[in-house]
């Protein structure tokens, strides 16, 4: 029976967190453990596992998983060397092989390692030599690199932002790792690097114009998309990216790769998120008398932040807005202080920035509401998150969800874990700077981009890239571009 290799290694960084992410920031399992936790999610291991269920000749040797919590600050390097060699460990365990998928996400560093996914890969080769096929899916999120490309035969990436295509992701590249198996493809990839960093609500696939280019990119040959980067993993390969793989045609591959990074260029203006000053967006969401959003996207947890911002709370109090409010803050002191007062307990406690320098604690006297352990299945996609000790503290109009650890916010899995559903508040801060409208969008009068300080700005320029390289648009005023493609075919000898 053909033996099929299945490992992940996921986690997305912002290299502007100062706080700094260990081993205990995943979740790790090994052998059958990633096979019982996948089938019961839709994760894209979920749907590779789906896909290889279809063909019962093959055995599928499940290797090992690490996940991160959420997106985190770089990754120490000592932990990183945990991980790499735990996963390695586990390719030279699993014997005589046919071929491998790996679940990487692509915007992973450690203090010393840029390229972590490149890295697993080059050492995977190592391992089990040049012939046997590996293919990889990724985050459109990561940063696509030479060395990612020179060791695997085949990439699929997602196709959706905000992401609901994990899942499809797993099921399209298990496909190509099949048919690699049968002998029936020879793949070849051009990659185009594009020199833009990107965000905004033109990003999002469904709606605005990255749709259609990604669109595009999918209908060529037999693998494509678009690679948008994390623009706060500040690392030397850092930029967007368009990429085709075609079935041994690399005149294919590569005149629709630049076709496709040409179009992306030409749009790049728009790609860009406009933001509302911090006192102004306040000011504005108290003179509404509908639902308002506040998108507080320089803190966002699931882009890498530290998600101990307090930057629209105090803003909230200074304004004296008596407008009710849902906050969200990670704060392990507060909430110890909340643990041992108990629910009832009325507390003052300085609230936020004990992670981020840029946020000074803020003191806030409020009523304990709730008290949990902090374990969530998310409402997305059905995994297990996990926001450590929680206290939901009600100070005035203000409703605080205080979690002793940072937890992906891009849905309402945190507040409805806890009783507390957005659409009952006047206002709710997301720090996420895209989710799916039916979370917090749909209903509200308005939606405001706030210009908040943070590690995950949208605000690019503020930020201080050191690494990637230079000119990079938009925080160089002129970025010279002609697109070129550079070509990815592997030999098996």
């Amino acid at each position: 029976m053909p033996r099929i290799l299945v490992c992940e290694c996921k986690q997305e960084v912002s290299s502007f967190n100062p706080v700094l992410a260990h081993y205990g920031d995943f979740l790790v399992d090994r052998g059958d453990d990633i096979l019982a936790y996948h089938r019961d999610v839709r994760s894209e291991m979920g749907g590779a596992l789906r896909v290889f269920g279809e063909h019962p000749h093959l055995e599928i040797v499940p290797g090992y998983s690490a996940r991160g919590i959420t997106s985190s600050g770089t990754l120490a390097d000592a932990d990183f060397r945990r991980l790499a060699d735990e996963f390695l460990s586990a390719v030279r365990a699993a014997g005589p092989l046919d071929g491998i998928y790996y679940a990487l996400h692509g915007a992973l560093a450690s203090e010393t390692e840029f390229d972590p996914e490149g890295y697993f890969l080059a050492e995977t080769r190592k391992i089990v030599g040049e012939r046997i096929p590996i293919v990889v899916s990724l985050d459109l999120h990561g940063i696509l690199t030479d060395q990612i490309l020179q060791h695997a035969d085949a990439v699929a990436v997602y196709l959706t932002y905000p992401h609901v295509d994990f899942y499809e992701t797993g099921e399209r590249a298990a496909h190509l790792l099949v048919r690699l198996l049968n002998g029936e493809i020879r793949p070849v990839t051009a990659r185009v690097p594009i020199p833009a960093l990107v965000r905004g609500y033109e990003l999002i696939t469904e709606t605005g114009r990255f749709g259609h280019v990604v669109r595009r990119a999918a209908a060529v040959g037999i693998s494509g998309g678009m690679f948008i980067g994390n623009p706060f993993t500040d690392v030397p390969e850092l930029c967007s990216n368009a990429f085709v793989v075609t079935d041994g045609d690399a005149a294919l591959a590569e005149r629709e790769g630049v076709s496709l990074a040409r179009e992306f260029w030409e749009m790049r203006e728009h790609l860009q998120q406009p933001l509302t000053p911090l006192r102004e967006s306040v000011h504005l969401a108290a003179s509404l008398s509908g639902r308002v959003v506040l998108v507080d996207a320089a803190d966002a947890t699931s882009s890498g932040a530290s998600g101990d911002s307090n930057a629209i709370l105090q803003a909230l109090l200074e304004t004296g807005c008596q407008r009710t409010s849902l906050i969200p803050v990670v704060d392990q002191p507060a909430v110890d202080t909340a643990l041992r007062a108990g629910v009832g307990a009325e507390v003052t406690v300085p609230v936020g920035g004990t992670l981020d320098p840029r946020f000074t604690p803020v003191r806030v006297t409020g009523r304990v509401v709730s008290l949990s352990d902090g374990h969530i299945v998310s409402e997305s996609h059905g995994e297990a998150w996990y926001a450590g000790p929680t206290a939901v503290l009600q100070c005035g109009p203000m409703t605080l969800v205080l979690t002793s650890r940072a937890i992906s916010l891009y849905d309402r899995s945190l507040f409805l874990a806890n009783g507390l559903h957005p659409a009952d508040f006047a206002m709710t801060v997301v720090k996420s700077p895209h989710c799916q409208p039916r979370f917090f969008a749909d209903g509200a009068e308005l939606l405001i981009n706030v210009d908040a300080p943070g590690s995950t700005s949208a605000n690019l320029r503020s930020l201080g890239h050191r690494r990637c390289a230079r000119p990079m648009f938009p925080l160089d005023a002129e970025v010279p571009f002609e697109p070129k493609a550079r070509i990815f075919r592997r030999e098996r000898s």
